[in-house]
């Protein structure tokens, strides 16, 4: 036991001097709790009501990840696309620069009046985010081949298909994992943020209605559980890119 404590404190000891700070804070400087909640307060909140935490997050984490899939995969074949052919680079490059200059804020009013204020929008919204990532990763990737190996496979007569199947796609693999490690945080936080702006449910939604009605508490342990989301969400991603980078070495 003294073993695992003193472990768990050498992983974990900046969260618990966040926690000291945060409860000297509010204690020395007698802050109301609608202001700033003490930490136990946002745990008894945390604990006494799993189901709702779990109910929004379970939604919020399924919007994030069902745009993150499908933005990758949509930067993935823009990227191909304009691989194949010089007229798909010049048409969709562009739209791809556009749409990454355009703040996700200003991004999300449009969208909704064009899909609707429901969790369409907020799909669409994750895909947007997560679309320039993976196009971006993805194209760099197509272009860092292995040195002379592009004059090889011309020397062997190979296809244009063939050098992009046996060839450009595997190069382009591991920028693509890179990809996904930093678009899936991003997805989870811009599921948030739309939720918050327009959704009707979702961890964004709660932090707002949270706001309004001042249960601070609450704001603050969906704070929490939009974080714990991001950074494993963050880890995953980044174990399976160690684990891809393994096997394309």
């Amino acid at each position: 036991m003294p073993g695992i404590l003193k472990t768990a404190f050498n992983r974990y000891w900046g969260v618990l001097l966040i926690l000291v700070l945060w409860q000297a804070w509010v204690t020395i400087g007698e802050l109301n709790a609608i202001v700033m909640p003490q930490p136990a307060d946002v745990v008894v909140d945390l604990v006494g009501n799993p189901g709702i935490y779990l109910k929004n997050g379970v939604q919020t984490l399924a919007l994030a990840g069902g745009g993150l899939l499908l933005g990758m995969a949509f930067g993935s074949l823009i990227a191909i696309a304009c691989w194949f052919s010089r007229l798909a680079t010049g048409m969709l490059v562009p739209l791809a620069m556009i749409f990454s200059s355009v703040p996700v804020v200003a991004l999300i009013p449009v969208v909704a009046r064009l899909l609707g204020y429901d969790i369409k929008t907020v799909m669409a919204i994750v895909v947007i985010v997560s679309f320039f990532p993976a196009f971006v990763f993805t194209s760099a990737g197509m272009r860092a081949l292995p040195p002379g190996s592009e004059d090889l496979f011309q020397v062997l007569g190979a296809s244009r298909k063939s050098r992009f199947r046996h060839l450009v796609l595997p190069a382009a693999v591991p920028n693509w994992m890179i990809a996904l490690r930093l678009a899936a945080p991003s997805a989870v936080l811009s599921a948030m943020l739309a939720e918050f702006l327009m959704g009707q449910s979702g961890l964004g939604y709660m932090f707002r209605a949270a706001a309004g009605d001042f249960a601070t508490e609450r704001a603050f342990g969906t704070s929490v559980i939009a974080t714990a989301v991001s950074v494993i969400t963050f880890t995953l991603s980044q174990r399976a890119e160690r684990a891809v980078n393994e096997r394309w070495r």
